[in-house]
């Protein structure tokens, strides 16, 4: 680090407001240079300023702080000696250092410790004592706390208070003490302006490191000179032995792997054989498994080999129920039919006007026979194909569309037979008002006849 300039305020001996630039001026052109003057000019406050503004500390407290004692302040408050706090001038109310530096990293910064008394009173007691750090130029603020503020100085002058006041700043009356001591104080005192103690410490740390192992030493060289060497036979006759202890124990080596080849061969064999044996007994599970199945499977054929069937089924037992409405609608016509020839016998006096009609309804009639020849001709190929089996489909769509037909005439016809219905109703009551005209009468045994063959045919 270099110093570039020192001020401060209200510091000891030093009243008001100093500044002492090292960077401008005489000072900065000078190459070797002296502070020099009276006692009580000043000359160790700017030292005292320097260390206080970097450290918070000084050399001379230092000195002061191995008897330190307490000193009156304001009313009853005590102070000790070696408080930094104490080179504030008295009657003053405040007070500051104030080092501008180049640092380690080669950037500029100002360090100010400063201390206040209370209300800013040459009166008030003694406030805690503060110190900041900034950046140059821009004066950009360095740490917050007290402690973080003075960790950030040590890593940017490079050194320690101890250090510092060792390497940088010699307190005053250190030199001429280690000029006037004696050999040891003087050794004593230049380790400690120099900071070498370590290597005294060092120093006996390895004379007592070389102590121990002279005695490791000399214990090995002890138990080496009671190790008589062997004479030549003995040391041949070991080596021979030796060759022959060697030549055994490759062979005992060479055993020994094909000891372990062959083990190795007996376990993976039983570990084979067991495979072979949980193999075997699976199997055999596997086909009792497959045996017990065997029942289950033969009902899953049949149930699979009948499935197309039950189509067939479904659609026989719709035919039948069709068949039975056919059969059920045939029973009423003829129901109907054997009322109509209750009336026609108590109307027999008019059946013989009706004869014109009557022969239009057989021609009607004949006229569906067909129709109901092939119903039954249907009927009976609906029950081939109920116990064929075969060819189902295609027959069931053919006999469907026949028997809509069917039922399609057998509407007509129902529908022709209301009509023929009420004709004759019509004629009876004709007949009734004609009640006299019964000569036609003697013909109703003949008309009967008729009318019971063509009940039987719309019953076939």
């Amino acid at each position: 680090m270099k110093i570039l300039r020192i001020g401060g305020k209200n510091l000891a001996s030093l009243a008001a407001e100093f500044s002492v630039d090292f960077e401008n001026g005489t000072l900065g052109s000078a190459g070797l240079f002296a502070i020099c003057g009276p006692t009580g000019a000043g000359k160790s406050t700017l030292l005292d300023a320097l260390c206080l503004a970097l450290y918070d500390a000084t050399p001379r407290l230092l000195k002061t702080g191995r008897n330190a004692s307490t000193l009156p302040d304001v009313g009853s408050d005590m102070v000790s000696t070696y408080d930094p706090r104490t080179l504030l001038r008295r009657g003053a109310a405040e007070g500051y250092a104030e080092v501008d530096f180049v640092g380690s990293d080669g950037q500029r910064y100002r360090s100010r410790w400063s201390v206040r008394r209370a209300y800013s009173k040459a009166t008030g007691g003694l406030q805690a004592s503060s110190i900041t750090l900034h950046k140059l130029p821009e004066l950009a603020a360095i740490g917050r706390k007290k402690n973080e503020t003075m960790q950030e100085i040590v890593q940017r002058v490079g050194l320690t208070f101890e250090q510092f006041t060792r390497a940088v700043l010699l307190a005053q009356n250190e030199f001429s003490a280690f000029l006037k001591s004696d050999e040891g104080e003087r050794g004593e005192l230049l380790e400690t302006l120099t900071g070498t103690t370590v290597y005294t410490t060092l120093s006996k740390r390895a004379f007592e490191r070389y102590k121990l192992e002279q005695g490791k030493l000399q214990t090995l060289s002890a138990r080496l000179s009671d190790q008589v060497p062997l004479d030549p036979e003995a040391r041949a006759a070991l080596e021979a032995h030796l060759v022959t202890g060697t030549a055994q124990l490759s062979a005992l080596e060479a055993r020994k792997q094909e000891l372990d080849a062959h083990w190795r061969w007996h376990q993976e064999d039983a570990r084979l054989a067991a495979h072979v044996t949980d193999g075997e007994t699976a199997l055999a599970a596997a086909r009792a498994a497959h045996a017990e199945a065997e029942p289950r499977r033969q009902h899953l054929a049949l149930t699979e080999a009948v499935q197309p069937a039950r189509a067939l089924l479904a659609e026989r037992a719709r035919l039948e129920e069709e068949n039975r409405k056919l059969a059920d609608q045939v029973s009423a016509a003829r129901q109907y039919a054997e009322r109509t020839g209750t009336k026609a016998a108590d109307a027999a006096a008019g059946i013989a006007a009706a004869q014109d009609a009557l022969a239009k309804a057989e021609a009607e009639q004949r006229d569906a026979a067909p129709l109901l020849d092939q119903a039954k001709a249907l009927d009976a190929q609906i029950g081939a194909l109920a116990t064929a089996g075969g060819k189902v489909q295609a027959e069931v769509r053919h006999v469907e569309e026949q028997m809509a037909e069917a039922v399609e005439n057998l509407t007509g016809m129902s529908s022709r037979r209301a009509a023929l219905v009420e004709r004759q109703a019509e004629r009876t009551r004709w007949f009734e008002a004609h009640a006299g005209e019964q000569a036609l009468s003697q013909q109703w045994a003949r008309w009967e006849k008729v009318l019971g063959q063509a009940a039987a045919a719309m019953q076939d």
